[in-house]
This record gives structure tokens, C-alpha cells and sequence, in this order.
């Protein structure tokens, strides 16, 4: 892919899937992943995959969210008061690194917008959202002067730069307003506020929604694609699942065919507030809704009572949301309704949240059980330096063994400073076996290869080798 500002491709993937074609982008990825090509051009052609892949953004190495194993994304950006271009490249650094699938730079409020998203693109090989109705109240001043044209000039300059998806509120609408006025926190998310507020000052209908084939016509150009914003998602717990966030759920279901019509890819975000007993269902109902289309969901949170945990308290309903159906998880920091992630941040949210997503494709049936099983195979032969490898966070594992084990102690120690040597279960275990002269599968087993076991670590090789 190139960098030559393509202003309009022939045909998206999903017209390509339609027409039988397996493309570049689908080999690449059915490589990557270990999933059969043919099958995975079958899904996009339907929609119930989608690759975000804009023809302007060079250096991308494609994937798919939808088919294969649960995704994650991490959420970075600047603020009028926090952060600045070379920050924001650090966090795409450091969420490649950690294993992030795609990047959204939701920045706002800055001088330098589209100087930031530039540098985010040209920094991030994997794909880039955005949700551009932030850049259009920059630029408008105040929602009183903010109109449809503009939010349509913005998503082109966003998809021309090339941005790989963007989250459109287009499923919030007057008629839903009202419902909304028993919630406990309201409507908490910025783009679906914003658009509230816009329909009540103009008294028209969402802007977004009116002209939605406007929106599709600019974004197939490109082959950008639609991530749809639950612009009404529920905020708390006890906001979940109701009468609102299911009527904008219906709205993008209607989109979601209106989009594919128009030849572009569509996934749906989801809730981010959710009790552990509705996750399931609020699954089920999406997937039926929107025709298969991939469920994206900030977390959920299955509880509210944890500021400065919050990357725990969502991991949890990520893990149940990803067993249950959802394709792509967006990390929460733990500085979620607190403040502005740094890098550190970046960090510990994706550790998190590749832990939720590795233990959904685990209980979904996925081959993924093959990493737990040779970490343990490694535990087990005392194998220290291999359990180090197989593990998400290779240095943060050594580094706790090595603070009470220190320098070369650990290498061919058969014990941990948890038990000691007298206490060890597993040295304990391998002695009953050895005197009853039962073979001892640990010490001569043959690790296959890390990267044949473990494709979220093979994938991350490639993003920072390449």
C-alpha cells in the first residue's frame, strides 16, 4: 500500500469478498492467523467480519475483527490540557508493543489536530479509528454553529489521511432523548452528548443519521470503515439494558444494512456499563439486531465501585463479553473517569485486556489453549527461562522470580520463594514419580517453537521487526 492519497478505490472489501475475491489483505491476514482464507472472504462478503484498511494508510499491516480470535483496542489521543504529539506516538509505541490490535485517537480540544492524527497514522501499523465529530466542534467553535456539512468535510479529511475506521453517532435520535431522563449518569458518551445537545439547540433531527448515505458514500472511497457508536450506552450499572440504549440499538441495526448497501464494512460498538447476568443477553440482542455484524464493547464494567481499577473491574465483563459472542474489546485504563492514560497506563490496559481476550478464545474453543498448555508444561519442568518467554509480559515475569532469586540462582532452581524447596508441590510431585519410576513428562518434554503457540506474540513480532 501506498501513500499516494488515493481519492476514490475501484471497490471495497466487502464488494471484492462479494465478487469472490480473495484479496492481499485477506491472505495476509489468514497467514497471520491461522484461519483459512476462503472462509474469512465468505464472512466479510456477509458482514459478520469486517478488515479496516483505507487504501491511504501505508505501512499497514491488515487484520480482521470478526473472524479469528477476539481483538482489542486501545484508546489514545491529546487533550486541550494533557499530551502532545510526541506522547501520542509513544502510546501507539507502547500499545503495539503490549499487543494492541487497532489504535483510536480520540483526541480533542488540541491546535494541532490533524498534525497529531498524521503523526498517529504514519506511527501505527495497525489500523487507526477516530470519531470525527470531536474535530467538527474544534473547528465550529460551539454546537450552535456546527452543521452537517462540516461533520461530512471532517470524516472526509479523517478517511483521506487515512484513517482505517470511524465511529459515527448516528444512531441517536431525537425521538430517544426523553428516554434518557431517569438515567442515573445520563448520556456519557461525548459524541452521542454532543448530538444530543446539537438536536436540541437546532430542533432537527441527528445530522449524522439524515445524511448517513452521504457519510457511506465518502467512507467507501476509501474503504473506511463504520464503526457505529452507542452514543446512548449506559454509564452505571443501573443504566443497563434499558429503554434507550435498546432503541438506539434498533436505529443501528437499520444502519448496519444501510451501510453494507452502500458498500461498506460495519461493526457495531457496544455498552460499557453492564451487570455480569445481562452481558450475555446484551450480546445475543446485538448480534440478532444488527445482523452478525462484529460487536465492539468498552469493556463492560460490571461494577462502579472501583475508580483507579477500572481496567480490572471491565476486564472482567470484557473476558465474559469476548466468551459470549463479542469480537473486539477496547481496553479500559485504570485511569478510566479519572483522567488522561499516559504510556504506563497504555500498558497496564492492554495487559489487562489480552488477558480477557486470550481467556474468551479459550473458552470459545479456540486453539488458543495451546499457550496455557506449554507455559505449564514449562511451570511444571522448572524451566524458567522458557516459562519467561511463554509469558504475555516476558520482563515484568522475570522480574518478580528475580527478587528473591536473584542473578543466576533461578536457572536451574526447582522451587520458587512462595514455598521454598521443602514446600514445593511440583518438586514434591516429580520425587513421587520418580520413585515410583513413572516417566517424568516434564524434564524431557520438546517446546515447540513460541511463535507456533502463541499468534498474539508472533503478531507483535511482526508489527515491531517490520
Amino acid at each position: 500500500m501506498t501513500q499516494n492519497q488515493v481519492e476514490r478505490v475501484e471497490s471495497t472489501q466487502i464488494e471484492r469478498a462479494r465478487d469472490g475475491e480473495v484479496t492481499p489483505e485477506m491472505e495476509y491476514i489468514a497467514d497471520v492467523e491461522g484461519i483459512d482464507a476462503d472462509e474469512l472472504r465468505e464472512q466479510v462478503a456477509e458482514g459478520s467480519a469486517v478488515i479496516p484498511a483505507n487504501v491511504n494508510h501505508d505501512g499497514l499491516h491488515p487484520m480482521t475483527v470478526g473472524a479469528g480470535r477476539v481483538k482489542v483496542n486501545a484508546n489514545i489521543g491529546a487533550s486541550a490540557t494533557t499530551s502532545a504529539i510526541d506522547e501520542e506516538v509513544e502510546k501507539v509505541e507502547r500499545a503495539v508493543r503490549w499487543g494492541a490490535d487497532t489504535v483510536m485517537d480520540l483526541s480533542t480540544g488540541c491546535d494541532n489536530l490533524d498534525e497529531v492524527r498524521r503523526a498517529v497514522i504514519n506511527a501505527s501499523p495497525v489500523p487507526v479509528g477516530t470519531v470525527p465529530v470531536y474535530q467538527a466542534l474544534d473547528e465550529a467553535g460551539s454546537v450552535e454553529e456546527m452543521d452537517g456539512d462540516l461533520l461530512l468535510d471532517v470524516i472526509e479529511k479523517h478517511a483521506r489521511q487515512g484513517v482505517d475506521y470511524v465511529t459515527i453517532h448516528a444512531g441517536v435520535l431525537q425521538e430517544h432523548l426523553p428516554l434518557t431522563t431517569g438515567r442515573t449518569t445520563g448520556i456519557v458518551s461525548r459524541g452521542g452528548s454532543l448530538l444530543a445537545e446539537w438536536m436540541e439547540v437546532h430542533d432537527e433531527q441527528n445530522p449524522l443519521y439524515e445524511r448517513f448515505d452521504e457519510v457511506s458514500e465518502i467512507l467507501a472511497r476509501y474503504d473506511v470503515t463504520y464503526s457505529l457508536g452507542d452514543g446512548l450506552r449506559p454509564g452505571c450499572i443501573d443504566d443497563a439494558s434499558d429503554a434507550a440504549q435498546f432503541a438506539e440499538l434498533d436505529t443501528l441495526g437499520e444502519l448496519v444494512e444501510r451501510a453494507r448497501e452502500s458498500g461498506v464494512q460495519t461493526m457495531v460498538e457496544g455498552p460499557g456499563h453492564v451487570p455480569l447476568n445481562e452481558i450475555e443477553e446484551n450480546v445475543r440482542r446485538q448480534k440478532e439486531v444488527c445482523d452478525g455484524a462484529p460487536f465492539y464493547t468498552l469493556g463492560p464494567l460490571v461494577t462502579d465501585i472501583a475508580p483507579g481499577y477500572d481496567h480490572m473491574t471491565s476486564m472482567i465483563g470484557a473476558a465474559v463479553a469476548g466468551w459470549k459472542g463479542a469480537d473486539m474489546l477496547c481496553y479500559v485504563t485504570p485511569k478510566e473517569h479519572l483522567g488522561l492514560p499516559n504510556a504506563e497506563d497504555v500498558k497496564q490496559g492492554l495487559i489487562a485486556y489480552k488477558i480477557a481476550a486470550h481467556s474468551a478464545d479459550v473458552a470459545r474453543g479456540d486453539d488458543a489453549k495451546r499457550w496455557d498448555d506449554e507455559l505449564s508444561k514449562a511451570r511444571f519442568a522448572f524451566d524458567w527461562e522458557q516459562q519467561f518467554e511463554f509469558a504475555l509480559d516476558t520482563e515484568t515475569a522475570r522480574a518478580y522470580h528475580d527478587e528473591t532469586l536473584p542473578g543466576d540462582n533461578y536457572k536451574d532452581a526447582e522451587f520458587c520463594s512462595m514455598c521454598g524447596p521443602e514446600f514445593c508441590s511440583m518438586r514434591i510431585t516429580q520425587d513421587q514419580r520418580d520413585e515410583a519410576d513413572e516417566d517424568a513428562l516434564a524434564f524431557d518434554h520438546e517446546y515447540p517453537p513460541v511463535e507456533e503457540v502463541n499468534v498474539v506474540k508472533e503478531r507483535r513480532e511482526r508489527l515491531l521487526g517490520e
